[in-house]
């Protein structure tokens, strides 16, 4: 691929080009990941050898050491090893939407936009908050965020699915204990190259004024964008306080990725249907429960993953969850 760069013509399809030199990029940090992962597996033999030699007890705890921050690096890539789909090393499109509980669930899916903010800035991920439609009282109706870096949509993908709340209600007047769901839904971002197909008279746009906390207006000009594809009625809305400008590019950007996971949803029916197997029709079952009264738990339903610190979970403490789940799919 870098001799194919070095020829002359190579840049005349740009996107083509770009989109080629990403990938060198990628193949170039693998190599010298695994590059590193085998130099230091020399050094430890090399220092066990040393340390059985001298029988030095600073060596043996530098051996110690050294030996568990490679066990660990290499688990990290065990589970990278897990993220082979066609889509997984893209950025992500994390929506989240209330669901039943009123107040409550909206406050719940402010909670989990919080939590998916702190997890990116943890892993040092770049964070693109796209859309937030504010409840009445509290909460969001919904959010739209992409967050990037190594395989974003791989890990995040497990994240999709019904999160479910229980605690002391802090909208109900007599304290009682509520029960709060949120949708979560994990979009691969589409790439620029044309393997999502939108024509600009397939695209309605309408404009409307941005709403703040409380469903207060919060723009008095209209830069809010909502645009329903026709040929699909996708409809997709941001309405973020930026320009109309910056609305619509990242409307688009949804859009595009809406698209490509119809695309791939149809793709796989067709493999399903060919080889006979039943194909679920719905849209996401309960996959996580987070329990801050009566007890303080979260269990994952899948993997029965559980914790008994929700407070570190919401503060985007959730790689346990992650990892645990993109193993218990290996082999099936």
């Amino acid at each position: 691929m870098e001799r194919e760069a070095a020829e002359p013509g190579y840049w005349d399809d740009h996107q083509t080009a770009q989109r080629k030199m990403q990938q060198l990029g990628r193949l170039k940090d693998t190599v010298a990941l695994w590059r590193d992962l085998e130099s230091r597996s020399q050094n430890l033999l090399e220092l066990t050898e040393l340390a059985q030699s001298e029988d030095d007890l600073s060596l043996q705890e530098q051996l110690e050491s050294e030996s568990e921050d490679l066990s660990k690096a290499l688990a990290k890539e065990e589970i990278n090893l897990t993220l082979s789909g066609p889509y997984d090393d893209r950025p992500a499109i994390v929506s989240i939407h209330a669901g039943a509980g009123g107040t409550d669930a909206q406050d719940w899916a402010e909670m989990l936009m919080q939590m998916y903010c702190h997890w990116a800035e943890a892993g040092k991920r770049p964070l693109e908050v796209m859309d937030l439609s504010y409840g009445e009282e509290a909460g969001l109706r919904s959010a739209t965020l992409e967050v990037g870096g190594p395989h974003a949509f791989g890990y995040l993908s497990a994240e999709q699915g019904v999160h479910r709340l229980v605690r002391l209600s802090p909208y109900d007047p007599n304290n009682l204990r509520q029960t709060s769901f949120a949708q979560v839904e994990i979009l691969p971002t589409a790439e620029d190259e044309p393997e999502v197909d939108i024509r600009p008279e397939d695209i309605k746009m309408d404009t409307f004024r941005s709403s703040g906390p409380g469903g207060q207006n919060v723009q008095k000009v209209a830069s809010a964008v909502r645009l329903t594809h026709i040929p699909s009625g996708i409809v997709v809305t941001c309405q973020n306080e930026r320009s109309q400008h910056q609305n619509r590019e990242y409307a688009i950007r949804i859009l595009k990725a809406r698209l490509l996971a119809r695309q791939a949803e149809e793709r796989a029916k067709e493999v399903a249907n060919l080889r006979g197997e039943r194909v679920a029709a719905e849209w996401g079952n309960q996959i996580r429960s987070y329990v801050l009264h009566p007890y303080k738990s979260v269990k994952d339903h899948r993997t029965n993953l559980q914790s008994t610190n929700p407070e570190a979970v919401l503060n985007g403490d959730i790689d346990g969850f992650i990892e645990a789940y993109l193993l218990s799919r290996v082999g099936k």
